[in-house]
């Protein structure tokens, strides 16, 4: 009896549900690290932010700038952190988190200013009653938890973190 070289069925489907299995594990592992990857870049997006406020702080008397936190749109006519720091950045594509899909689009920043420092000096920064500790104030914050570690920061040290370092004390 001749036999014929090539596969059984069952071979194939055993094949097949061993590639479907090893996608099916594989998928949210790429997911998982392209979605930190995207963090990482945010948080250096941040870091570079910091070094325009930097300048800006340097040439206006370390005052901070008043700022409005964002604005629905482009066309709306209010001072910004993109339009403020545009200047002291590399240009536009400095305000865009890779992981933002439409916000950049709408408003023309990814992030948002703490308007409580607006018109502040450095050393009169305070938030929710923390004085005199710049690492735990945050200026600069993700528009939205678009990150695995949730919302990346820039704080008053100019450090950057998707940890929270502020609490609210009783």
């Amino acid at each position: 009896m001749m036999r014929s070289s090539g596969f059984t069925l069952v071979e194939l489907l055993v094949v097949l549900g061993l590639i479907a299995a090893l996608c099916g594990i594989g998928y949210p592992l790429t997911l998982s690290v392209v979605g930190r990857s995207h963090e990482a870049s945010c948080v250096n997006h941040l870091r570079s932010l910091g070094v325009s406020l930097q300048s800006y702080l340097q040439e206006h008397g370390d005052t901070m700038p008043t700022l409005a936190a964002g604005r629905s749109s482009k066309s709306e006519e209010v001072d910004v952190l993109d339009s403020v720091l545009a200047p002291y950045s590399g240009g536009s594509d400095a305000f865009r988190c890779p992981a933002d899909r439409n916000q950049f689009d709408l408003t023309g920043s990814s992030y948002f200013w703490n308007s409580t420092q607006n018109g502040l000096r450095v050393s009169e920064l305070a938030f929710f009653g923390i004085k005199d500790r710049p690492d735990k104030i945050p200026l600069i914050t993700d528009m939205e938890a678009w990150h695995p570690g949730g919302v990346n920061l820039l704080y008053a040290d100019l450090s950057s973190s998707n940890q929270t370092r502020f609490g609210i004390s009783q």
